[in-house]
């Protein structure tokens, strides 16, 4: 029996941004971030972007949850609406959850949500899946 994937290494622009890890598991992750003012936008809320790229780390983890080892995902759609803002000093928890999985293809959703239960955004998005990771994807210095 084939053994499956563990939560992988924070890239460098996660840890710049104070992206930590939180769950992990069973078709499920999420990832946190106390907002401060290096990620706010003109208008002095968090910027699109940190929203993204939490809900694309979480929902993705979620996928890589439920992978053997040997194979392989990337985001090929992510659909994200921005409900309400975040401020410096917010907590913030994004989940993401596995809604079905093929051989090929899985679709997810994802949300992030304040410590006070405001919802800041959701998502739904694509993850394609290889059997082995594809040759023309190059690895990070920190993978092996």
């Amino acid at each position: 029996m084939s053994e499956l994937s563990q939560p992988p290494e924070l890239s460098g622009v996660a840890k710049a941004l104070g992206i930590r890890v939180g769950d992990w598991g069973k078709g499920s992750a999420s990832v946190v971030v106390e907002v401060n003012d290096t990620h706010t936008n003109k208008g002095g809320v968090a910027h699109g972007g940190l929203y993204t790229m939490m809900l694309d780390m979480c929902c993705g983890g979620a996928l890589v949850s439920t992978l053997l080892l040997e194979e392989w995902c990337a985001t090929t759609q992510l659909s994200i609406s921005f409900l309400s803002p975040a401020k410096p000093g917010d907590s913030l928890c994004a989940t993401g959850k596995l809604v079905k999985r093929g051989k090929n293809v899985a679709h997810l959703k994802g949300e992030i949500v304040s410590k006070e239960g405001v919802v800041i955004a959701t998502a739904t998005g694509t993850w394609a899946i290889w059997q082995n990771k594809p040759s023309y994807m190059p690895l990070r210095n920190t993978d092996d």
